[in-house]
């Protein structure tokens, strides 16, 4: 019985953990004056509104912090100029609604980057490829990040398409995970069957 115990434990592990039960939002963290665009709609964690404007990024975040790990999870976006993003190795910018970290990009013309969220302000990996130019696609996206030690790699629909590693000593190797909608017009971010796996 014990060994089955065991061996049932290591096969979850290796497998990683559901960070969302598709149900409510147990386990995660949103500020008060945000949660009216954040909701559980269809089995997907749902950010932003298709009925008015978006106001400014809006955070919903995990209430553990992580190292390294690979984080699975599908991806999708609708609306006018959709803009969103997965947040890791971030910390909330205290009394304010941003975050500060790197983000895994999401939407046109995004999709597969890594951006500096508040720190650097700018793309520190771009596509890797033509190929990962063109890994979205409508509707529902795989997307895979891994960080381990200063390497950060990024697959769309398990298209490699951004492998950064990080020069800068000064910059945190740990912190929250967080998922994005971003400041525009009417739109919506929805994430579903997330898992990560720590390393």
């Amino acid at each position: 019985m014990k060994l089955l115990v065991l061996c049932l434990l290591g096969a979850s592990l290796a497998a990683g953990q559901s960070l969302f039960d598709g149900k409510t939002l147990k386990g995660w963290s949103v500020q008060e004056k945000e949660a009216w665009m954040w909701k559980v709609k269809d089995g997907a964690i749902v950010g932003g509104s298709l009925e008015k404007k978006v106001p400014h990024n809006t955070f919903i975040t995990t209430e553990k912090r992580y190292k390294d790990f690979e984080l699975t999870l599908q991806v999708k976006v609708e609306g006018e100029k959709p803009n969103a993003g997965i947040q890791i190795r971030s910390e909330r910018i205290k009394d304010h609604h941003e975050m500060i970290g790197y983000q895994a990009d999401v939407g046109p013309g995004w999709w597969g980057k890594l951006y500096d969220e508040s720190r650097r302000r700018k793309v520190m990996g771009n596509w890797v490829s033509k190929e990962a130019a063109k890994a979205a696609r409508e509707g529902w996206n795989d997307y895979k990040i891994r960080c381990e030690g200063k390497r950060i790699r990024l697959w769309i629909n398990d298209i490699l398409t951004c492998d950064y590693t990080e020069k800068d000593e000064s910059i945190p190797l740990e912190g929250y995970i967080a998922l994005q909608a971003h400041s525009g017009p009417p739109f919506e971010a929805s994430y579903r069957k997330i898992v990560i796996k720590e390393l």
